[in-house]
């Protein structure tokens, strides 16, 4: 090839061409994934390598949109960086200007794992010290962003159980960097549970990635959940995603709906065990009645026969047995069939032949009237023999 051939450039020239050739060539926005490196503050603009461990690219977050952001990384922090490409041609530099940084899933996931073992040993991540969620709570308070589908579920789920629980609704951001303005609203409301009637609290957030919760991770704003004056119960997320938030609620719900069905009943529930108590009350009722019932009827008859009347009647009846047997044993129903009582002069019955001799003196009673007889001969009868 000639050198003729072959084009020329001043140092300026090459590198305006090859900005050039980067701008027409390259996308104007793009996603990054990297590890900050000296993370570095200078006039007010943020200044970082970003790398991945084999290679590595300056990066720079200008001032005024360093201020826009909700998250700083801190040297070592995985990141997804939305960025484009800024190249200075006076000195061919070629940097990633950040238009908007979010710490990567390895880093939210890191920071999770710091602050569950934090506060796992002081003693605030411990299921025996979680309290019991009111069975029908009057007033909650519902803490999520305004307006979003997560609250739209959760008023449509609460009219449909249990519309007699007051729902008392606390916007809050739920998304970056906001763990401070969480904390205050959780503190103002705090000193006013009482005065709001307040019986749990419910912390929700609609679905997001697990970089999205990631200020539910936020060590004072859980030390905070953890000595909340009432129950409080979490719905943030997905049912796979898991919160160091949710670790030191009361009760973790997979999804906000599923926070108000753990804390309202089912009025359609209630209303059947409501049904189901009354009949059983009913049975109960009537059939003590029907034992009252059956207790005076016996004390009735027990009056009955305790009465002057039937003690005279019962007496006549007595009177009247002892009448008949009197009469069964009576001497005139003996002397009515033929037979006859002997007695001497004395009076005495003669039972044998032995009390009696030739020449006494007999009465001789007989059922119409009596006689006098002497003995003139006395035949005693012949004694038996056995064959």
């Amino acid at each position: 090839m000639s050198v003729d051939r072959l084009p020329t450039y001043s140092v300026a020239e090459l590198n305006t061409a090859i900005g050039s050739l980067l701008e027409r060539g390259f996308a104007p926005r793009f996603l990054l994934e990297a590890t900050v490196s000296r993370p570095q503050l200078r006039k007010g603009h943020l200044w970082l390598t970003l790398t991945d461990g084999s290679a590595s690219i300056p990066g720079v977050v200008w001032a005024s949109k360093l201020a826009q952001l909700s998250y700083q990384p801190k040297d070592g922090d995985g990141v997804t960086v939305v960025g484009k490409l800024n190249f200075w041609a006076a000195r061919a530099s070629l940097t990633v200007q950040a238009l908007d940084i979010r710490p990567s899933l390895s880093t939210v996931l890191r920071d999770f794992e710091r602050v569950r073992q934090l506060l796992e040993q002081e003693g605030l991540i411990d299921p025996s010290h979680q309290r019991p969620l009111p069975r029908q709570p009057a007033s909650i308070a519902v803490l999520t962003s305004v307006p979003s589908s997560a609250l739209a579920d959760m008023l449509r789920t609460a009219a449909e159980r249990w519309p007699m629980t007051q729902l008392i609704v606390v916007p809050i951001p739920v998304q970056g960097s906001v763990a401070p303005t969480i904390i205050s609203t959780l503190e103002a409301l705090a000193e006013r549970t009482d005065e709001l009637g307040l019986d749990a609290l419910v912390l929700a957030r609609g679905g997001g990635s697990r970089e999205d919760l990631a200020v539910f991770d936020n060590e004072a704003l859980c030390r905070l959940l953890a000595n909340y004056p009432i129950p409080v119960v979490t719905g943030l997320g997905h049912e796979d995603d898991l919160t160091v938030a949710d670790l030191v609620a009361d009760h973790r719900a997979a999804t906000p709906t599923a926070a108000i069905v753990a804390l309202l009943p089912d009025r359609e529930a209630e209303r059947q065990g409501l049904a189901q108590r009354q009949s059983r009350l009913k049975d109960a009722l009537l059939g003590r009645i029907l034992r009252e019932r059956q207790r005076l009827q016996d004390r009735d008859v027990d009056l009955q026969q305790q009465s002057p009347l039937e003690k005279i009647k019962r007496q006549r009846q007595a009177l009247a047995q002892r009448h008949q047997l009197l009469k069964a044993l009576s001497p005139e129903r003996w002397l009515k069939r033929g037979l006859a009582l002997i007695s001497n002069t004395a009076g005495d019955p003669i039972s044998d032949l032995e009390s009696v001799k030739i020449g006494d003196q007999l009465n001789i009673r007989m059922s119409n009237g009596s006689l006098e007889a002497r003995v003139d001969q006395i035949q005693p009868s012949a004694p038996t023999t056995s064959s």
